[in-house]
């Protein structure tokens, strides 16, 4: 016969099952729970520099040839003249042209000055290249190509009058008219005036400028240079409706230029433009030299940076509160802290309870109470005035902007007082009464909690 084999229960394989099982659902309820991420609170400040594009605006006169010929240079780009000074010759007849091919002896090359120069431009460039501003490549190209030829042309030019005399050259001089900084870029913005900037002078893709080289041959009337006949400058740079309204009283600006890390302060306004735009306009009276071949100029504008601690944006939320006079406001007994005697009603009449209260915010009129369901004062509460008969009515309410502190393992409510802001964090007031202080930890995103939840970090 076959007997059924007993069921024998092993205590340790039931005890084990049970702790697996109580971990296992541990871990699935760990991992299905949303974390409420928190954020240390640090001292600092939020940089709030804007970078601009600008137009220069100079006094410029342009200076034409009153014949044809081919140009040669005698004076470099940037360089001051004086009234009379020699500024480049006519070659009428190509005379040079064909002496310089039957001498090639003639012909200098490029010194070490001038090739220290020419990797100066070159690495400027390159430590301040921007790839959305690609067009500057090309007025890197056209300045590169100019200089290569006026310092080839200079240097020739002031060994070659001597030998050109023997031959029996004669070249047509010509002097500059008034004292001035040279330049030779033409672009036809020479004769703008701030009040005719339009959004358009912005588009750089229809830019250019013409700059006459040396050796070529040029028309009648043809525009070969321009004189800068002040020191005194503008850059003109257009506003969005929050420039506008940030730089509104504002009359003088920190600005660093990015191309020479030039930083200086400039008088600074706002002007109209011809198509009804708002532009800033900072005026300069130095520095007009180290701008005289650039029509665009990108520079920082540093604003005032407010000190205080740093908080990220999404941590703050807005919270209504009620509004109770602060003569209202006693202390209890038993060092039951700060609150208010409420008014009760008793079978032998009316009384007064004191009824502990936390503070959020306080005015010298008014106190900040939390309204919401488990609060101690509801809407339509009196409250007594001590030593008094006066009452009020619990039921004004106002509106402050916080964030969640989670030092206690439960989301408070804190106030917090702005004094800047960027797109991603704030800058509030350290120091107040009810608010933060360094080192704080705060919900990160003050959406995800509400006020007493539990909160583990």
């Amino acid at each position: 016969m076959r007997y059924r084999r007993p069921v024998n229960m092993n205590v340790g394989m039931i005890i084990f099952a049970i702790i697996f099982v109580y971990m296992a659902f541990s871990v699935y309820t760990y991992m299905k729970k949303e974390r409420i991420q928190f954020y240390e609170v640090v001292e600092g400040n939020i940089v709030n520099d804007h970078q601009h594009t600008g137009i220069v605006l100079r006094q410029e006169r342009v200076e034409n040839t009153d014949r044809s010929g081919y140009i040669n240079y005698y004076i470099r780009e940037g360089k001051r003249a004086a009234v009379g000074t020699r500024i480049y010759s006519i070659d009428e007849t190509g005379s040079m042209a064909s002496f310089l091919e039957d001498n090639p002896e003639a012909n200098i090359t490029l010194t070490d000055a001038n090739l220290s120069d020419i990797k100066r431009q070159l690495s400027s460039f390159a430590m301040n290249y921007d790839g959305e501003s690609f067009s500057e490549a090309y007025d890197l190209q056209y300045t590169l190509e100019a200089a290569v030829l006026e310092y080839v042309n200079f240097n020739s030019l002031g060994n070659l009058d001597a030998m050109m005399q023997q031959t029996g050259i004669t070249l047509q001089q010509v002097t500059s008219p008034v004292s001035g900084v040279i330049s030779y870029a033409i672009d036809g913005f020479e004769s703008m005036t701030p009040e005719q900037i339009t959004a358009e002078a912005f588009d750089r893709s229809g830019y250019s400028k013409a700059i006459t080289k040396a050796g070529r041959l040029i028309e009648q009337d043809a525009p070969v240079y321009k004189l800068v006949t002040s020191d005194d400058w503008s850059v003109v740079f257009p506003l969005t409706e929050d420039m506008v309204s940030e730089y509104t009283g504002k009359n003088r600006l920190h600005v660093t230029f990015s191309s020479n890390t030039l930083e200086t302060d400039a008088p600074f306004s706002i002007v109209t433009g011809a198509d009804g735009g708002q532009y800033g306009k900072l005026d300069f009276t130095q520095y007009m030299v180290q701008f005289v071949s650039d029509r665009y100029v990108t520079f920082e504008v540093d604003m005032d940076n407010a000190d205080g601690l740093k908080i990220p944006v999404t941590a703050v939320t807005t919270k209504d509160f009620y509004l109770v006079p602060a003569a209202y406001m006693t202390q209890g007994g038993d060092s039951s802290g700060q609150g208010f005697l409420k008014e009760i009603y008793t079978e032998n009449g009316t009384a007064a309870e004191f009824v502990p209260a936390t503070i959020y915010y306080s005015t010298e009129d008014y106190y900040y109470i939390d309204m919401g369901e488990n609060a101690p004062l509801k809407a339509g509460d009196y409250v007594v005035k001590p030593d008094s008969q006066d009452r009020y009515q619990i039921g004004s309410s106002a509106s402050l902007q916080g964030v969640y502190n989670i030092n206690k393992g439960y989301a408070v409510f804190k106030q917090i007082e702005i004094i800047g802001t960027n797109d991603e964090y704030y800058t509030i007031e350290k120091g107040t009464s009810y608010g933060l202080s360094v080192y704080d930890h705060i919900v990160l995103n003050a959406d995800t909690v509400y006020e007493g939840q539990l909160i583990y970090q």
